[in-house]
């Protein structure tokens, strides 16, 4: 059975300052909240010799559908801080609340409480900061939650020194547990195994890709591999399956990993540009979100690679509407109530919007500097969603379906890019033929 892949988007936001995470909460009843990260580097005054500044703006919003015109993003919070370089939710509550973390330019480690406010809304508030060390940018953090199991509540941290930091959280306070000098250079990611909290990974600009027992101490790695050609700028463990393990670099290859063989990835895809962020989807195994810096944002079907049989893992799904490096991307897991919009009945034309003149237009919608996304053919009128047909690709010849009892799949992205300062938010349809060819004739 072929399978049609179509992404489309909902929402487009002016982040004003270079935006580079953007994270779902995991956590409900609160999964309708997306945070937005962003790093601007502010020239100094004084001249080419004066040092420059690194700012940064932390954004809140809430999504929610309330009809097609609508945007359905709602920007709850905005708070300037010092330039952000990663942002990740705690997978699990603290103190019955969830908990953000954030990875700032003033290398330091701070964490953020999601509140609700007396007026029924939501806002994030400071609940501590720790320095990860002196005179360095902290890069990227990650939880130990990410099984969404509560026992022991870490975060790895790591720097521009090349460093990586472990701090355990209790009582509402960080402590240091161990940190250590872990590549020559920046280490510009690090991460949990999610199903060995003990051991940890890291990647840096020394084209290293380092696993650490912390049981051992860190006075040596475990493993090293100098399997990628260039800076190692992306790794995350496998929630769902043990032992494997997604990592991308500069060199513009994804690997996954057996964690028990690290000399030989089971598989290597090139996915066209660096690859600054990988994300396995929360609830589907086998589908890895890779953000490709000069090559958008696509979607890999990682199943036959996980179950043997090699190859590179096909794309199955994309998002090219960004104009700049794509940097921050994260799967959400609030369920999508409205149907994927369906083709047009035979009685109407089956035009594509290029055939018919349609366009996308941007309207900019003050005070929350955002963009509602229409579509408007050359007279102004508006296109229903409905009457257009987005861009599709056919997935017949990778796996039947997405997940074995699935019938299809729809998903609820976020994505941002760097220098047009753009945060989007889309959807992405994965149906069978089958269903789509039954609606045309209904």
């Amino acid at each position: 059975m072929a399978w049609k892949s179509r992404t489309r988007s909902l929402q487009v936001f002016d982040t004003e300052l270079s935006a580079d995470t953007v994270e779902w909460c995991p956590l409900p009843p609160s999964q309708d909240v997306l945070a937005c990260g962003t790093y601007q580097l502010q020239k100094a005054e004084g001249g080419d010799d004066a040092p420059a500044s690194r700012t940064g703006r932390l954004y809140l919003f809430e999504f929610r559908r309330e009809g097609p015109m609508t945007p359905p993003l709602t920007e709850l919070q905005r708070l300037d801080t010092a330039a952000i370089l990663d942002l990740k939710w705690c997978h699990v509550p603290v103190s019955g609340r969830p908990v953000l973390g954030m990875a700032a330019a003033t290398g330091e480690l701070h964490l953020y409480t999601l509140l609700d406010d007396q007026e029924g809304g939501r806002s994030l508030k400071a609940m501590c900061n720790l320095e990860v060390g002196a005179q360095r940018l902290a890069l990227s953090l990650d939880w130990s939650t990410g099984r969404m199991e509560s026992s022991d509540v870490r975060v790895v941290c790591s720097d521009s020194l090349g460093c990586v930091g472990v701090f355990s959280l209790a009582e509402g306070a960080l402590t240091a547990l161990s940190r250590w000098k872990a590549h020559d250079f920046e280490a510009w990611i690090t991460a949990f195994s999610y199903w060995n909290t003990q051991l940890v990974y890291s990647g840096g600009d020394d084209c290293k890709l380092k696993g650490w027992d912390l049981r051992a101490g860190p006075s040596s790695p475990v493993f090293t591999s100098k399997r990628h050609s260039m800076g190692v700028c992306s790794i995350h463990s496998n929630p769902h399956v043990e032992h494997v393990l997604a990592t991308g670099s500069y060199d513009e290859q994804v690997l996954l990993w057996d964690g028990r063989n690290m000399k030989q990835p089971l598989a290597e895809s090139a996915v066209g540009g660096g690859v600054w962020r990988l994300k396995w989807h929360p609830t589907h195994q086998h589908l890895l979100l890779a953000a490709c810096m000069h090559n958008d944002f696509h979607v890999l079907h990682c199943q036959q690679a996980l179950e043997g049989g090699g190859g590179a893992c096909p794309v199955v799904a994309s998002y090219i509407l960004h104009n700049s490096l794509a940097y921050g991307a994260d799967w959400s897991r609030l369920p999508l109530e409205d149907p994927a919009p369906q083709s047009p009945p035979a009685t109407e034309p089956k035009e594509s919007l290029a055939e018919s003149r349609g366009h996308l237009r941007i309207q900019y919608e003050s005070p929350t500097a955002s963009f509602d996304t229409s579509l408007e053919d050359d007279a102004g009128r508006y296109i229903p969603e409905a009457t257009v047909t987005p861009s599709t690709s056919s997935a017949a010849s990778l796996a039947p379906n997405p997940d074995k009892d699935a019938s299809s799949l729809s998903c609820l992205l976020a994505s941002c890019s760097f220098y047009d300062h753009m945060l989007h938010v889309w959807r992405w349809d994965w149906t069978p033929e089958e269903t789509r060819q039954e609606c045309d004739q209904h």
